[in-house]
């Protein structure tokens, strides 16, 4: 037995909810999440669809994940290649991880590119934020995609499937592209694929699965309890992307909690902004008299209900993670966040009247029209909260993370450049500079890193053959590649594109206007925020 396998057995003793199924008479299917087991078991969605496929008794789902140390990636299992599944299907969220996605094909055996792969080789499929918005830069790679949520492109997709696996892989193709929400690249032929998604989320549970204290999530049982966001922040790729917002009703999301007290002591909500379901603080209070310690995924800083605070603190929550994203009122404004500076202190000293003992404050650098002005105001800003704080006397703990600003296709801001690696680190450093010598704590991502998320994430094709000859995942080779395919980044990201220029995403159909999305980029232009979106009030975005 391997070291692999071994590592693998050891994961899957600690997992409770873990489907093992006989292989005999089943379509066999490799659910894909191209980062380590911690962050793909961290991952709700990923859990969502393992235990959705799962219930297809013609299927049997294995989960494999990028292991840098294995030679060749397994499923977890039966500890099995990923060669001897007919189907591969990836989860993508991140545009750094097409790197593994491509280094998992590479080592298992399998040709890089679709077109090189005949019959006998699995179907390569895709889905996941990232490839929702933009699949381009990976479109050489996979069969086809997934353009939205999956529990409403799958009841469809395993029906074909099913029917289709025993023929030619061409005519399955063929069928696969005739379904709502499949984009198949070789066969598109200038049709457009338009985004599905679920219309009524309580019809499907997305609730922990799998249990483990191998995850970011250990000791916790999660439940959605919202999806999409009403707010409409221009940067955000999730905030357009998974329009419209929906949100589960109260008896649901009591029973979903009901079952998950059966297994762990802590409720963990979930959502891009769980403080907006129209019943949150019924919600905390009556999962707090049934006995739960509760965890929310995000809070907005305005609304920010006391009671959710008075629940998390006595849960036990240690920290508190709220998002200002800018310094300044004035860039507040362009991004559509909709919060003031008054707010940010209101949310900041109820904080610290909880008791809570870490407070991470988190800013966007780069964002469009931003200047050193901004930074300083990020920084008088932070100080100013500080000295709040520490009025209190409640021991509270404050840090910064500041990450680059990445133009997501999808958004008003889908048109504008990126900030060059150079003035992102100076801002960087000016933030450091003034708020490490006052005990607050700054982190940040890779600047020349992020610079390539952008790249990817406004990418065309031409960056598979970038994604294939990499030697190796650094930045040298990363550049050298980019240099042998005569491909410039600034190009890709350093540019503000003409609205007149074809995107190398508009064979994707988000389902929000194109005339929308430039309303809301001239909105930024002028500084002036649009209201968010309450149920009453229709947005004319083209989905809600």
């Amino acid at each position: 037995m391997t070291t692999w396998n071994k590592r693998a057995r050891r994961k899957l003793s600690k997992e409770r909810g873990t489907i093992l199924k006989d292989w005999g008479g089943r379509i066999p299917l490799a659910l894909i999440y191209p980062n380590t087991y911690y962050l793909g078991m961290s991952n709700l969605g990923f859990q969502t669809i393992y235990a959705l496929l799962n219930s297809y008794d013609n299927i049997v789902c294995e989960r494999a994940f990028w292991d840098e140390k294995a030679r060749e990636p397994l499923s977890i299992e039966s500890q099995r290649p990923l060669s001897d599944f007919a189907i591969l299907a990836f989860s993508i969220t991140y545009e750094l991880d097409y790197f593994n996605v491509v280094n998992i094909l590479k080592s298992s055996g399998i040709p890089l590119f679709a077109a090189d792969r005949n019959d006998s080789h699995p179907i390569v499929i895709a889905g996941g934020p990232c490839i929702t918005a933009n699949p381009e830069p990976l479109s050489p790679f996979f069969d086809c995609f997934a353009i939205g949520e999956g529990e409403a492109i799958l009841p469809a997709l395993v029906e074909v499937i099913s029917e289709g696996i025993e023929g030619s892989k061409e005519e399955l193709l063929q069928a696969l592209s005739s379904l709502p929400g499949i984009y198949v690249p070789n066969l598109q032929d200038g049709k457009t694929t338009l985004r599905q998604w679920v219309h009524d989320i309580n019809d499907f549970a997305t609730t922990s699965v799998i249990l483990t204290p191998e995850t970011e999530l250990g000791g916790m049982y999660i439940i959605e309890v919202t999806r999409g966001c009403r707010w409409g922040c221009r940067f955000c790729l999730a905030g357009y992307l998974f329009r419209p917002f929906r949100y589960r009703s109260l008896d649901y999301l009591l029973d979903q909690a009901e079952t998950g007290l059966k297994h762990e002591k802590r409720i963990g909500l979930l959502g891009a902004s769980p403080s907006d379901h129209p019943e949150i603080e019924e919600l905390v209070t009556r999962l707090q008299h049934m006995g739960a310690q509760i965890s929310v995924s995000s809070l907005r800083i305005c609304p920010l209900p006391p009671v959710v605070l008075r629940e998390l603190a006595q849960s036990g929550t240690q920290t508190i993670t709220l998002a200002p994203e800018a310094g300044s009122e004035r860039l507040r404004k362009v991004i559509n966040k909709g919060v003031t500076d008054s707010d940010i202190i209101e949310a900041t000293t109820n904080v610290a009247e909880h008791r809570f003992k870490h407070l991470k404050l988190y800013f966007m650098i780069g964002l469009p029209t931003e200047t050193d002005d901004d930074i300083e105001d990020i920084i008088k800003l932070t100080l100013a909260l500080k000295g709040h704080i520490d009025q209190k006397k409640a021991g509270c703990r404050l840090s910064l993370t500041a990450e680059p600003f990445v133009p997501k296709a999808g958004t008003p801001f889908q048109w504008l450049p990126m900030a060059s690696a150079e003035i992102l680190t100076h801002r960087l450093s000016m933030l450091k500079n003034s708020l490490k010598p006052k005990g607050i704590e700054l982190s940040s991502e890779s600047v020349n890193w992020m610079v390539i998320q952008g790249i990817l994430s406004r990418g065309d094709a031409r960056l598979a053959q970038v994604l294939a000859k990499m030697e190796g995942t650094t930045l040298s080779s990363w550049r050298r590649a980019m240099e042998q395919c005569s491909l410039d980044a600034g190009y890709y990201v350093n540019r503000e594109i003409p609205l007149s220029e074809r995107l190398p995403w508009s064979n994707i159909d988000s389902g929000v206007n194109k005339d929308y999305l430039e309303s809301e980029l001239e909105q930024a232009r002028l500084g002036e925020e649009t209201p968010p979106c309450p149920p009453a009030e229709c947005r004319k975005c083209g989905v809600c």
